[in-house]
């Protein structure tokens, strides 16, 4: 489906559903905390070496 982020949709429709929206958001904060869990990983390997 893509998602959306500050207004940008990443879908080939101009117009979701609210349902459409909450699916979006919470795929984005799911690839928001990979994103945070790949940030830390690094931290420690650097602190490490």
């Amino acid at each position: 489906m893509g998602y959306s982020c500050c207004g940008l949709s990443y879908t080939s429709r101009n117009f979701l559903t609210k349902e459409e929206k909450i699916q979006l958001l919470r795929e984005y904060h799911q690839d928001l905390k990979k994103e945070v869990q790949g940030v830390e990983d690094k931290i420690k390997e650097l602190e490490i070496n």
